[in-house]
């Protein structure tokens, strides 16, 4: 006789298995926890100094903190869209605005596959309503001297051109400084105005407020606002950074994948006077309607972007 499976009922964070990396650097050690469930950065500290915004243990991830949004970041408006000809229906994952949010892992358990100062994270991507397309995923989250640089791949292991694109949704902050206290530049040129239910209405050149290439206090700021037209280096890398008043800065770096921006920022965040998201998009705001840059992978190939963190002491 076959003894009856016994589930296991000993607790578990909300966020699933919690994955620590460390290493030496030139700032000191830098460690990073990544969390199982959207393959979310939760914490990163560089010489000891947190510069990602930390949130309580066993409690689920507040705002989407640190995951990835796969395989479209932010909203698909009331999860419809036309997929060459065929109309397709998204669960509707934001109710009150009627919109299909974040993707379809953001509550996912990934698989992770790590070393000391480096982790892999998998997941794939079942067809189901609305998008009828099998993807495998991968973001690899490798400690650097100064923070963290993050490779994802989606690889197309199903049938038909599929639709893809990415974001990720990382809080920043500098430890020992109100956040509302640090200024905010991003290197955008055009800005995102929407409607009610944050869907886009029109793309406009930067002004006012929403010029913030020279940078802003971000408790002066109310950002839920996509930017676009970003201003690149000549290594192809556009830099975003938040800088402390004592000259301390953190600086997120997107390749050339990355062309959006979504900024946030909120007082409700957990254990947070103010909480400040900078998330790279490789794609704006219902990018399954408007089509742009949305990329279209097709069957046994494979798409590789990276961004990364990076944190000055000065």
């Amino acid at each position: 006789m076959t003894a009856a499976t016994r589930i296991d009922t000993s607790p578990i964070d909300p966020t699933g298995l919690q994955t620590h990396l460390r290493r030496d650097g030139a700032e000191g050690e830098v460690t990073a926890q990544i969390a199982q469930v959207g393959a979310s950065l939760r914490a990163l500290t560089v010489g000891g100094v947190d510069i990602v915004a930390r949130y309580p243990e066993g409690t689920p991830t507040p705002f989407g903190s640190g995951i990835v949004l796969a395989p479209w970041p932010n909203r698909v408006r009331d999860g419809r869209w036309n997929d060459g000809g065929t109309a397709r229906q998204l669960d509707i994952t934001e109710p009150d605005r009627s919109n299909a949010i974040h993707g379809l892992l953001r509550y996912a358990p990934y698989a992770i596959d790590a070393s000391e100062h480096s982790a892999t994270l998998t997941a794939s991507i079942h067809p189901q309503h609305g998008y009828p397309y099998t993807l495998r995923t991968a973001v690899t989250y490798a400690l650097t001297d100064t923070g963290v640089e993050v490779t994802h791949e989606v690889a197309n292991v199903g049938e038909g051109d599929a639709p893809v694109a990415l974001g990720t949704h990382p809080f920043f902050c500098i430890g020992g400084v109100p956040t509302e206290d640090l200024v905010l530049a991003l290197p955008a040129q055009r800005v995102f105005e929407v409607d009610d239910r944050l869907l886009p209405l029109r793309e406009a050149p930067v002004a006012g407020a929403s010029d913030l290439r020279d940078g802003a206090r971000v408790g002066s700021l109310d950002l839920d606002t996509g930017f676009g037209s970003l201003v690149r280096g000549a290594d192809g890398l556009a830099l975003s950074t938040l800088t402390a008043p004592d000259g301390r800065v953190v600086t997120l770096w997107q390749d050339e994948n990355w062309g959006y921006i979504q900024a946030f920022n909120t007082t409700r965040y957990p254990g947070q006077s103010m909480a400040v998201a900078v998330e790279p998009m490789t794609a704006p705001t219902d990018a399954f309607n408007s089509g742009v840059d949305l990329r279209r992978l097709a069957p046994g190939s494979t798409w590789t972007a990276r961004w990364g963190v990076r944190f000055s002491g000065r």
